[in-house]
C-alpha cells in the first residue's frame, strides 16, 4: 500500500463542525492538509439529498468522505456514490461513541465486530477505485485494547484497507457521554506506535489530544501521519504552520488577514445563494487567538453575524478590531 503524502497531516472529521464552509476556510491555510467531511450515514447518502449532503467546493481537494454504516452492500453503494461525486477517499467511521451511532450499529460499537467491519471494507474496495480507509478507537468498554485494536487492524488490512487512522483512546459506550469520551479515557500513543511497528507496510495515522503542529511533528517519527481535531477547529491559525513545518513549503497565505481576504469572494457567493453569514463565521471564532483584539473580533461576529440579512461587511468590521501584529507563533 502506498500512502498519499497528503495523509502526513489531516484535519479530523467532526460532526457539526467540519462542514463545507469550514473546509474551504481550512484549505486556505494549507494546500497539503487532507480534509474530511462530517460523518454521513449510508442511508443519508443513498436516499437523501445528495447535492446538498455531498456537494463541495473544488478548492477542498484532497477531500475524504466519511461514512457511518455497517451493512456491506449499503457501504459499497454509498462509497460508489461518493466516488462519483469526486471524493478522493472513502473513510469508514469505527470510532464515534454517541448513542445515536450505537443504536444504528455503526461507529465505535463496531470495534466489537471486526469481521463485519472487514466485510464492509472488502465490499467498498470492490466498489471503488479510490482509497478506502478506517478511523477507529483503540477499543471499547472492557476490551483489552492491545487485542481489540490488533484484531480490527489485521482484519481490515486483509480486506484491503489503504490506511488506518487511530484515535488513541478507548470509547466507553456505557457511562460516558460523547463529550466525555473525547477527554476522559486516557491516551495511549505507545499502543498506536506498536501497531505501526507490527504493520510496517500499512499506513498508520495517529489522532487524539494532539495540541499543535510541533506536537504533530514529534509523532511523525513513529507513525506515517497525524490527524488534528479540536485544536485545528478551535485555533485554526495553527493550520498556517502545516505546510512550512511538515512539508517544507510556504503556507498559502502569510497571515489570517490574508486568509480572510481570500475567503471573502466565497462568502459573498454563498450569501448570494441564500446562506446565512453566521453559518460561515461560526467557524472563525478562534482565528485570532492570542492576538490583541481577538475578543472584540469574536464579540462583533457574535452580535452582528447572526442578524437577518447580515453581510460580508460584518466580517470586514470584525477584522478591523484585531491589531495587525501578524499571527501567533506557527510552531506553537
Amino acid at each position: 500500500m502506498k500512502l498519499n503524502q497528503s495523509h502526513r497531516f489531516s484535519v479530523a472529521p467532526m460532526m457539526d463542525w467540519t462542514d463545507g464552509h469550514c473546509r474551504v476556510f481550512h484549505r486556505l491555510m494549507s494546500r497539503r492538509a487532507r480534509l474530511y467531511t462530517e460523518m454521513l450515514t449510508t442511508g443519508a447518502v443513498i436516499f437523501g439529498d445528495r447535492a446538498r449532503l455531498l456537494g463541495f467546493d473544488a478548492s477542498e481537494h484532497p477531500l475524504a468522505l466519511q461514512l457511518g454504516g455497517s451493512d456491506p452492500r449499503e457501504l459499497a453503494t454509498a462509497a460508489g456514490i461518493g466516488e462519483d461525486f469526486g471524493y478522493d477517499e472513502i473513510n469508514l467511521n469505527v470510532g464515534c461513541p454517541s448513542d445515536r451511532v450505537k443504536d444504528g450499529r455503526f461507529g465505535a460499537c463496531l470495534m466489537a465486530e471486526p469481521e463485519l467491519v472487514a466485510a464492509g471494507i472488502a465490499a467498498m474496495k470492490r466498489a471503488v477505485r479510490i482509497p478506502v480507509t478506517v478511523k477507529c478507537r483503540i477499543g471499547i468498554d472492557d476490551q483489552d485494547p492491545e487485542v481489540a485494536l490488533d484484531a480490527l487492524a489485521r482484519g481490515v488490512v486483509a480486506a484491503g484497507a489503504d490506511a488506518l487512522i487511530v484515535h488513541a483512546r478507548k470509547a466507553w459506550l456505557s457511562g460516558l457521554s460523547p463529550k466525555e469520551n473525547r477527554d476522559i479515557p486516557p491516551l495511549d500513543y505507545e499502543l498506536v506506535y506498536r501497531l505501526k511497528a507490527a504493520l510496517p507496510d500499512v499506513p498508520v495515522i495517529i489522532n487524539g489530544g494532539i495540541a499543535g503542529i510541533a506536537e504533530a511533528a514529534a509523532h511523525l517519527g513513529k507513525v506515517d501521519g497525524v490527524m488534528l481535531g479540536r485544536a485545528a477547529y478551535q485555533e485554526p491559525w495553527r493550520l498556517l504552520a502545516v505546510d512550512p513545518e511538515l512539508f517544507g513549503e510556504a503556507a498559502p497565505h502569510a497571515s489570517m488577514r490574508a486568509v480572510f481576504e481570500e475567503m471573502l469572494p466565497y462568502i459573498e457567493h454563498e450569501l448570494a445563494r441564500g446562506t446565512r453569514l453566521h453559518a460561515m463565521t461560526r467557524h472563525f471564532v478562534g482565528a485570532f487567538f492570542g492576538v490583541p483584539g481577538a475578543r472584540a473580533f469574536r464579540r462583533h461576529l457574535a452580535e452582528h453575524g447572526v442578524k437577518p440579512g447580515a453581510g460580508v461587511n460584518v466580517l470586514r468590521d470584525a477584522i478591523t478590531r484585531v491589531e495587525d501584529v501578524g499571527r501567533p507563533s506557527i510552531a506553537a
